[in-house]
């Protein structure tokens, strides 16, 4: 139906930001592209987008063209997989925004595995410091550490974790007496550098029933801005760290690093796999979410016993 087609067109259009962009998605002439528009706004009898051949910028009509068309067009999607066979035919864009260390290591193995499994996916995973909001270019899952402040966002935890103070045998076997959290101002600590401030704050609670939590600020001579560099540091005995339960639990199984201060405990981490709360959810998102909670338990052991008793304590 032309009107389907012009509501996708539209989709790819403000997706590109470009009338060039546009033209290359669809292999399109550039006065292709711009005819097909022009025939679209003659037909609403309104002004879409004002352009030029390198940027985009939609009107307030354009922009409700926007929403509102990939409403109807998720709408559509979402009664065709749920018919007959579709059901077992999952097909269509997956954007997924991750950071570096987890999206690496665990969530693009999962997306893999995912779209062999399911061929008709168009994936697409975006790697960054810091979370993308859902908005920005057309995320569809956003893995995030702890619940997101937006009521408008669904959260569904796909992993238990949380920080785990951690050091090499080797330095455990030299190192002057660690026995609370303030201690800490004596040692060496491998700070993950993500701002300009010369030092780190480092969150732990009491392992019982008070639940004690203490705030520490901690520097040390090395520092790095990756996970990976931090957690090589310690392993050669460079002083301690504060890293991810996920990140260590196998250095720690293994004994190459020791975990230090057993009275206390790092901070509640988990892991949530968000994406917008709308009227219908497409079943990709929604079978690719249910995919990460079912494999991700089975590639991180979970938190030892006296942790899971715990899981009620918010992530802070």
């Amino acid at each position: 139906m032309a009107i389907l087609d012009d509501l996708a067109f539209f989709q790819q259009l403000a997706r590109a930001g470009s009338l060039t962009a546009t033209a290359q998605a669809l292999g399109l002439s550039l006065s292709a592209v711009s005819k097909r528009l022009k025939q679209l706004e003659a037909r609403l009898g309104v002004t879409l987008a004002s352009r030029t051949t390198r940027r985009l910028t939609l009107t307030a009509e354009g922009e409700r063209y926007l929403a509102r068309g990939a409403a109807i067009l998720e709408e559509l999607t979402e009664l065709e997989e749920t018919l007959g066979d579709q059901r077992a035919a999952l097909s269509g864009p997956l954007t997924v925004n991750a950071t570096f260390g987890f999206g690496r290591r665990h969530v693009a193995p999962l997306l893999s595995a995912f779209c062999r499994r399911h061929p008709g996916i168009r994936a697409q995973l975006e790697l960054t410091n810091f979370p993308l909001s859902l908005g920005e270019r057309d995320v569809d899952v956003g893995i995030r550490v702890g619940e997101p402040p937006d009521s408008r966002l669904v959260a569904r935890r796909i992993l238990a974790n949380r920080r785990v103070l951690c050091a090499s045998p080797d330095y455990v076997a030299r190192m002057s007496p660690l026995e609370s959290p303030a201690d800490l101002a004596a040692h060496p600590c491998l700070v993950l550098r993500e701002n300009a401030s010369d030092f780190a704050l480092w969150r732990f609670q009491r392992r019982d029933a008070s639940g004690t939590t203490q705030a520490i600020k901690v520097s040390g001579p090395l520092a790095s801005n990756d996970g990976e560099v931090i957690v090589r540091l310690a392993l050669d005995g460079h002083g301690i760290a504060l890293r991810s339960w996920w990140d260590v639990h196998a250095h720690l199984e293994s004994g190459a690093l020791v975990e230090l201060l057993p009275a206390w405990q790092g901070v509640r981490a988990d892991f949530h796999a968000v994406y917008a709360q709308r009227r219908h959810v497409p079943l990709r998102i929604r079978a690719f979410i249910a995919y990460l909670e079912q494999e991700m338990e089975r590639r991180v052991p979970p938190l030892p016993a006296t942790e899971t008793a715990r899981q009620g304590v918010s992530p802070s």
